[in-house]
């Protein structure tokens, strides 16, 4: 015992700051950064003065909406911190840094509502294998005993949740700590290194019975320690410390710390915790697979737009050492120029000569580089360590400039805005003409027209983007269409007989001709299908036609006057007088919709369901995921628009869905009086 570990990790390391919304994660980036000098004090967040605070948008919304990278030193030794959005909609900042960090510190509370979020962080630690310690802060205000927390928050994670510490209690105020390896007593100072103490005698058997729970849990991966705590021996406390470390580093377990971010409490020990226990950048190394060799191996984080520096990659050396105007290779064999080598904190830079393996700096003017790619100086590159794969958008809107000039503008705007966010998509729809920008929740786009409006100065106009509404009939006709014209020269002459019938839902468009005898010349009956295709693309209700078929049975023809463009406008014609004939009617897009819920409020989501006119089609346990529910369901894709913002409310801001499109439906009424209204409007 006490070489599991291996000793302690030297060098730069890489720790995430991640937790649900609200639970202290940029207080607790402050009071580190204060404790170990990197600030002169420690800024409360409701200053909107903090390292994490730099956009306006962040201290709008009194949240982070981006990740904030901030390097410091503490003991001798390079840290540099990522504090990392609460928020689901922002949740996907976290994912590149996550890949690359050593080590995430999961800030959470004793609030049984954030559970859920708080298991949305840990399955994603677990699905990229990253350790994790777990702060439990606002300890000095939590109602329940520490203890009885932590079996409130085990369900949210897969490793056993170790306890090293416990409050230490003077009339029922919360003074300090009993670090149950280092069996000590510490007092809290605000703002200040706590004071170390004798264990009162009055928590003694308390910190006993606390200690022997974690030695227990160690055991399970230590057969030796096992038979010291059977045979009633002290374990020495190098081999715990080295138990510890080893847990952490393996994933064992996850160690909980405790205290009290906005005053500074538990700070310095976390930060000794990271120092001592948790692993560096060559657990990183083998967890991405990093090909063994002395090349320069990089991985990109976060892409910044600076208003003076330019484009900035802040990226983690994972191997080998980096200079200023080092190339590098992209994996698909291009090559890239280093331009300045940053340290980070906040949004401030400090020019660096070089970065060595483990160092989390920026990276001036890759021009061609995305957040999630790997570079490397490898001729021709490496495989990508990590695949970065956002998940569906749930919410979209259309948008344009107020200003027909600032078009050109906004569109480089939002293209530098998805480099530095690649959960973001835009696309521009054909039927609707409209720029359609879609992310994670209406937060998310808020915050991007803000950027776009403030930032980028384009005052911009949005709404909800159209829905794809389509038209078919009900019955069919039979119609002549002529057209003639003569105006001096050649005229113009085209005669056609159609049959226009209706055709299941789903079929699309057929044409086909039974022309006899040469009375409509095969070198029209092309020029037949161009115009009723052309018609098509806006029947009687003012919506695309589909799920129609056509057939071509009759016409005549002028040796002189007949043309391609007159038998094109003679097809229309006869479509237009044959269609307002077939009974019309409006087709809207259903679409199946998948919903992940907590359980406890999977009531609330079934009730919501119908009143979007969706269709229940059951509900059942997620798969691996204890305390959830998914919920199946069709739904109209008109009901879908706000739906996220819905289902939010009911779950605490957790839920999410996927939807995809499932068939068409006819829509009759008063909506599809209103829909055909708006279009006509758009129109």
């Amino acid at each position: 015992m006490g070489t599991r570990a291996g000793g302690r990790r030297t060098g730069p390391k890489c720790i995430a700051i991640v937790g649900p919304f609200a639970s202290g994660k940029t207080t607790l980036l402050e009071a580190i950064l204060a404790r170990t000098g990197a600030i002169p004090r420690q800024n409360p967040v409701s200053s909107g003065n903090t390292v994490s605070d730099h956009s306006s948008e962040a201290r709008a919304h009194a949240m982070s909406v981006e990740a904030t990278f901030a390097t410091t030193e503490f003991m001798g030794e390079q840290f540099t911190f990522v504090d990392c959005p609460g928020s689901i909609e922002f949740a996907f900042e976290a994912e590149p840094v996550l890949a690359a960090c050593d080590v995430a510190v999961v800030v959470a509370e004793a609030d049984e509502k954030k559970i859920p979020a708080l298991q949305l962080i840990m399955r994603k630690l677990d699905d990229l294998g990253v350790p994790r310690i777990l702060f439990l802060n606002k300890v000095d205000k939590a109602i329940a005993g520490v203890r009885e927390t932590l079996k409130m928050l085990q369900p949210a994670s897969s490793a056993p949740l170790l306890l090293r510490q416990i409050p230490l209690r003077k009339d029922g105020v919360v003074i300090g700590s009993i670090d149950l390896a280092l069996e000590r007593a510490y007092v809290y100072r605000e703002y200040a290194e706590s004071q170390v103490a004798e264990i009162p005698d009055d928590d003694k058997a308390r910190e006993l019975e606390a200690r022997f729970s974690m030695l227990e849990t160690l055991a399970d991966h230590d057969d030796q320690l096992m038979e010291q705590l059977l045979e009633e021996i002290e374990p020495p406390k190098d081999a715990i410390f080295d138990d510890l470390a080893a847990d952490l580093r393996a994933g064992t377990v996850t160690p909980v710390l405790i205290g009290t971010a906005e005053k500074g409490n538990g700070v310095l020990r976390l930060l000794k915790t990271i120092r001592h226990d948790a692993p560096d950048v060559e657990a990183t190394r083998k967890r991405l697979s990093v090909p063994d060799g002395s090349q320069t191996v990089v991985q990109v984080m976060k892409t910044i737009h600076t208003a003076h520096g330019g484009k900035l990659s802040v990226s983690r050396v994972l191997s080998g050492q980096l200079a200023d105007a080092a190339e590098l290779f992209l994996s698909n064999g291009d090559t890239t120029k280093v331009s300045g080598v940053y340290k980070m904190l906040g949004k401030d830079q400090l020019k660096l000569p070089s970065a060595m393996a483990g160092d989390t700096v920026a990276l001036g003017k890759l021009d061609n580089v995305r957040t999630g790619q790997t570079l490397s100086s490898a001729k021709g590159g490496i495989k990508p360590l990590f695949t970065l794969e956002p998940p569906q958008p749930v919410f979209a809107f259309a948008l344009r400039p107020k200003e027909r000039k600032d078009e050109v503008k906004m569109s480089a705007a939002i293209q530098r805005l998805a480099e530095e966010d690649p959960s973001l998509n835009l696309h521009h729809n054909q039927d609707s003409a409209e720029t359609v920008l879609s992310g994670h929740g209406e937060m998310h786009l808020r915050v991007v027209r803000e950027r776009l409006e403030g930032k980028n100065q384009i005052p911009i106009e949005g709404h909800s983007p159209a829905v794809p509404y389509r038209e078919t009939i009900r019955k069919s006709v039979q119609q002549r269409g002529r057209h003639k014209k003569q105006s001096g020269g050649h005229g113009q002459f085209g005669d056609v007989v159609i049959e226009i019938k209706p055709l299941p839902r789903g079929s699309g468009f057929q044409f086909t001709d039974t022309i006899t005898g040469g009375v409509v010349p095969k070198t029209y009956i092309q020029s037949v299908e161009t115009g009723i295709r052309d018609y098509l693309k806006t029947g009687p209700l003012g919506f695309p036609v589909v799920d129609v078929a056509v057939n071509l049975s009759d016409g005549s023809y002028h040796a002189v006057d007949s043309s391609d463009m007159a038998f094109q406008m003679a097809a229309k014609l006869a479509m237009k007088e044959g269609m307002a004939a077939c009974s019309p009617v409006l087709l809207e897009p259903i679409m199946k919709v998948e919903i992940v819920t907590p359980s406890d409020a999977t009531s609330k989501i079934i009730a919501l369901i119908p009143q979007r006119r969706g269709q229940i089609l059951g509900y059942d346990a997620r798969p691996d995921w204890p305390g959830w529910d998914v919920v199946e369901a069709t739904m109209p894709q008109a009901e879908i628009g706000d739906l996220i913002i819905e289902l939010r409310s009911a779950t605490a801001g957790v839920a999410s869905y996927k939807a995809g499109f499932d068939h068409m439906a006819e829509l009759t009424g008063r909506l599809a009086d209103e829909a055909m209204n708006a279009n006509g409007k758009a129109a």
